[in-house]
């Protein structure tokens, strides 16, 4: 296939992976952007080596997700025994749209880091050898040696399972909750909470309406302390379901003070979270101030063209409801 842009960070002249995204996706080693298989969707052979491969992740979610190692140069699936460092989700085989999703995923994502700041989950889009696109992304909670950083997402940390709450358990209460837990675990909860803050906004802002209690984690340090976990997930969930502005059932905040318009919610949000009302204003501000950078992103993305005009569509609607 022919390529006119970097399939990492979406720079424009290129026919392969950029520098750039060779050396924070693959330690700098030349890696192709097309995989040595055939999509896994309705190709009987590949499928089968797929589902084995299935079995042998434990990364939870919706979409199936598979295992993948970098040897050498060459990105494979992972045989038993191994553990992989990249995880690799293909187009869904069920769902609305589900052709755009590794280009949605991959595009908001971009749209975190390179626009807004937000520390993510190293990805790119690679292509199967019928040019399918898939969605990958290197695992951050592995150490150089190999050995896993401890990791754990906020239903764990809330003790949250199908069992105790139920088959929605991810999507029960509000996203003060999570602060909450947050200022539990994180010794430095005055550095971390304002990035929990500015994400959920992103969220908001680029309609991610699945961004549910496992779609947030902690990550262990070199202290061995913990942190805010880069971002993970993120995509236009508008475009695949027909979902609320927010994957928890109660929104923002608790219905006893969840008044006003959104904008003061999220400012109600900060307050109750302890955030300083400068941070506040200084991050609400940035957010809302990146128009430009927002469409030109848009227009470089994988989306197809008329995509790109409802995922743009999408985040004005939600900008101009956050505006005072």
């Amino acid at each position: 296939m022919q390529l006119d842009r970097c399939p990492g960070t979406l720079a424009m002249g290129h026919d392969t992976y950029s520098k750039t995204c060779l050396n924070r996706m693959f330690e700098g080693r030349k890696v192709s952007p097309i995989l040595p298989y055939l999509s896994p969707v309705g190709n009987l052979e590949t499928d089968e080596l797929f589902q084995e491969n299935h079995t042998r992740i434990s990364v939870s979610g919706v979409q199936e997700k598979f295992s993948v190692l970098l040897e050498k140069n060459r990105l494979r699936l992972v045989n038993e025994g191994e553990r992989g460092a990249y995880i690799l989700k293909p187009t869904p085989s069920t769902g609305k749209n589900t052709a755009l999703m590794p280009a949605n995923e991959h595009l908001t994502m971009q749209m975190a880091r390179q626009v807004f700041e937000i520390e993510t989950a190293e990805n790119a889009l690679i292509f199967f050898q019928n040019e399918q696109p898939a969605y990958l992304t290197k695992r951050f909670d592995l150490k150089k040696d190999g050995s896993k950083w401890a990791k754990e997402d906020f239903a764990s940390l809330a003790g949250r399972t199908p069992q105790t709450h139920g088959a929605h358990y991810k999507y029960q209460g509000n996203y003060l909750e999570l602060f909450h837990i947050l200022k539990k675990y994180v010794p430095a909860y005055s550095i971390e909470a304002p990035k929990l803050w500015k994400l959920l906004l992103f969220n908001y802002l680029f309609s991610n309406g699945d961004a549910h209690y496992k779609n947030f984690s902690l990550i262990e340090t070199e202290l061995g302390d913990f942190r805010l976990s880069p971002a993970y997930d993120l995509l236009n969930s508008r475009l695949h379901i027909n979902d609320g502005d927010f994957a928890l059932e109660e929104g923002l905040l608790p219905k006893t003070i969840a008044k006003g318009k959104i904008h003061e919610q999220f400012f109600t949000l900060a307050q109750e979270a302890q955030i300083p009302e400068k941070t506040v204003e200084r991050i609400f501000t940035f957010m809302l101030n990146q128009s430009e950078k927002v469409l030109s992103l848009i227009e470089a993305s994988f989306l197809p063209e008329k995509t790109k005009k409802s995922y743009w569509q999408a985040y004005q609607t939600r900008l101009n409801k956050l505006k005072r």
